[in-house]
């Protein structure tokens, strides 16, 4: 993979060394799409032996760094999507998964899961869509009531990424009788939980481990709360900050892997006495890809460097990124696969692999509609004058 743009001064020498070593790991692991879950199970397990999962978690915990750095989460998710979605998802999913216990976990909760999903022991998963609560969580259904000295949950969730084959879940669920946002509380869900059941298992274009999850009268300890009774939405949403951006990376890394196939079909297909190469409408086609790549990937670079460097919500940036990048991937692709003509459709090429990739990104940890209307909220939003921001 060319990691040029790793030079770029959003990104520091750690970084860089980050992408290099990814890069070289990534293309010397095999690669066995047959049985999507033990393809997942094997991806963790080796980036948890390599020592790639730290990146996952705090260094308190068995981390990489003293808090989550994304701008080291966007780099190797960037990375590993050029080399094969399977491995993106088995890291991204650690990082989503345990998210939630990063940030508002107890020491016991962290100490029990953090170190376990660094080293691959443990796959993690976030569930927070319904059926009939996906963009709109504030719909959510899923009741936690009290029961006895601990916890009763009841309801469903669906999408859910690792579903089936995670030890694990964070899970959202109404706590109180406010409507909306309000109300949601966050708890910690092994997989052999009485009353957790996998009710369904969802096949995808792209396959992936997803899953409806079903709770009948799933019983928690007191102590599987996450945070604050009631912040769960607010604890979801600043989950979603962190990771967003990466999604954006990671459509970037699936872009870039189109364009390189996009150039070796254009320089290797011989066509009216020359290479496609040769051609005006083919050097338009790939200057547009290029310029598409590198402006999704400085959104994302900005949203991630944003949110290491100055802290705080990054809701704006990491939006745009995402949208801009999701958005402009499925672009790219869809030019490559053009350029590679009847090949491109091939069952089992690069390009119809990357196709097939790309679609879900536009969609999962909120879809392009809902990024537009964070973005239009936050452009309506009153900002403060020059002298108030002095």
């Amino acid at each position: 993979m060319d990691l040029a743009h790793l030079d770029w001064p959003f990104f520091d020498d750690g970084h860089r060394a980050l992408g290099r070593a990814l890069d070289a790991w990534a293309a010397a692991q095999p690669v066995a799409h047959d049985d999507v879950d033990a393809a997942c199970r094997a991806w963790v397990r080796a980036l948890g032996d390599a020592g790639h999962l730290r990146h996952c978690v705090p260094a308190s915990h068995g981390g990489a760094r003293a808090v989550l750095d994304s701008r080291a989460l966007c780099v190797a998710r960037e990375t590993l999507a050029w080399h094969d979605g399977l491995a993106d998802f088995a890291f991204a999913m650690q990082g989503l998964g345990s998210g939630p216990v990063t940030l508002a976990g107890s020491d016991a909760q962290r100490a029990r899961w953090l170190p376990r999903v660094a080293r691959g022991e443990a796959i993690a998963a976030f569930a927070l869509s319904e059926p009939e609560a996906g963009s709109d969580v504030g719909a959510m259904a899923m009741r936690a009531r009290r029961d006895g000295d601990g916890w009763r949950l009841d309801g469903e969730k669906t999408w859910i990424s690792n579903g089936g084959i995670a030890d694990f879940y964070c899970v959202f669920a109404r706590t109180g009788e406010e409507g909306g946002a309000r109300g949601i509380s966050a708890f910690v869900v092994p997989a052999d939980a009485p009353g957790l059941a996998i009710a369904e298992r969802i096949a995808t274009i792209a396959p992936h481990p997803l899953a409806r999850l079903a709770f009948d009268g799933c019983r928690l300890p007191a102590d599987a709360l996450l945070g604050a009774q009631g912040e769960g939405f607010k604890l979801a949403m600043r989950t979603l900050d962190i990771f967003r951006a990466s999604v954006g990376a990671a459509a970037n890394g699936f872009a870039r892997r189109a364009l390189d196939e996009a150039v070796a079909q254009a320089t290797s297909r011989r066509m009216f006495g020359g290479t496609l190469a040769d051609l005006q409408l083919t050097q338009a086609a790939l200057g547009e890809m290029a310029a598409a790549v590198d402006a999704a990937a400085l959104l994302v670079a900005r949203a991630a460097w944003t949110r290491d460097a100055r802290g705080g919500r990054t809701t704006r940036e990491a939006a745009m990124a995402k949208m801009a990048a999701t958005e402009s991937a499925q672009r790219v692709i869809d030019h490559a696969l053009q350029l590679h003509g009847g090949t491109g459709v091939r069952d089992g090429s690069v390009v119809a692999r990357l196709y097939r990739e790309i679609r879900a990104l536009r969609i999962y940890e909120g879809a392009t509609e809902v990024q537009k209307l964070i973005i239009g909220r936050d452009v309506l939003a009153p900002r403060p004058s020059r002298e108030e921001r002095a």
